[in-house]
């Protein structure tokens, strides 16, 4: 389980992904950094205990656009990931935290893998030990893949794609809009979930997709 710190963040995550959002291709603000606020998100627990992670949903105030940026945090740099790291921060509790685009962390993978296929479940985002029953999710088929499968992440103006080593891919959308938070038609498997939306209401809508790409 995951022990949430109470503590400072120097820089802090959103600081971090303001000046990190604008490299990516699926960022809507053009090339002005955003003016960026918490508007939700969620936590899975790494088993062995050593990586943080979390789902983050901010939105960009300036143009109203909201984004998803899972994150993982490391004590230690991720061999081969430089490419994937959004910064370096110092935590008051732990000291130098690595954050990476948590798409390209094996850990990550695995465990949102399991929490797809409904192994784990999601966690609160600021409170230890507690679920988080606003995340929601389907699949059905047999095991995606095991905790030591490698698996490539690939960014394109939709969002990231993971390319599972049986063919599926599963789509995260990174501008998270509101809608139906149900599995499309075709689709594996799904993960939903909630955040604030920019008039202050709360949204539901889809976070990722399963897609048998090998049909």
């Amino acid at each position: 389980m995951a022990v949430i710190h109470e503590t400072t963040l120097k820089p802090s995550k959103l600081e971090l992904l303001a000046a990190w959002l604008p490299s990516r291709p699926w960022y809507a603000g053009g090339t002005g950094e955003p003016d960026l606020a918490k508007a939700g998100g969620f936590r899975l627990d790494d088993p062995d205990g050593e990586v943080g992670i979390e789902f983050i949903v901010v939105t960009d105030t300036s143009r109203p656009t909201t984004y998803l940026a899972p994150l993982t945090y490391r004590g230690a740099p991720l061999d081969g990931a430089d490419h994937a790291l959004v910064g370096t921060m110092e935590h008051g509790v732990l000291g130098r935290r690595w954050a990476y685009d948590g798409c390209h962390d094996p850990v990550m993978v695995a465990q949102l893998t399991a929490l797809l296929e409904g192994r784990v479940q999601a966690q609160d985002q600021n409170t230890s030990g507690t679920p988080d029953r606003e995340v929601t999710r389907s699949y059905s088929g047999e095991a995606l893949t095991g905790p030591d499968v490698a698996t490539t992440a690939t960014d394109d103006q939709d969002g990231t794609v993971l390319h599972m080593p049986d063919g599926a891919t599963l789509r995260l959308h990174r501008v998270l809009r509101p809608g139906s938070d149900a599995a499309p038609a075709e689709a594996l498997g799904h993960i939903a979930g909630a955040w604030t939306a920019p008039d202050g209401t709360r949204a539901r809508g889809l976070l990722a997709v399963l897609h048998d790409t090998a049909r």
